[in-house]
């Protein structure tokens, strides 16, 4: 969430049970690219094995960064 709000971006952000990490983003295409290159690493202490990106057409749905 801190890295999406630093970068401007809207969306959110959960936690699923079996321990992946499901997130929705909007923003500049420039921000968003970050944001994925960012999460590669994810946050300090984080394990990231994969990343899967779904490409959807901006839709300006949502005012700010949450988490669900």
């Amino acid at each position: 969430m801190d890295k999406a709000k630093e970068l401007g971006l809207k969306g959110w952000v959960r936690n699923n049970p079996d321990g992946s990490v499901e997130v929705v983003a909007e923003g500049s295409s420039e921000e968003v690219e970050k944001f994925v290159a960012w999460s590669h690493g994810g946050p300090r202490h984080a394990v990231v094995n994969r990343v899967e990106i779904d490409w959807e057409p901006y839709l300006d749905e949502y005012t700010e960064f949450t988490i669900v």
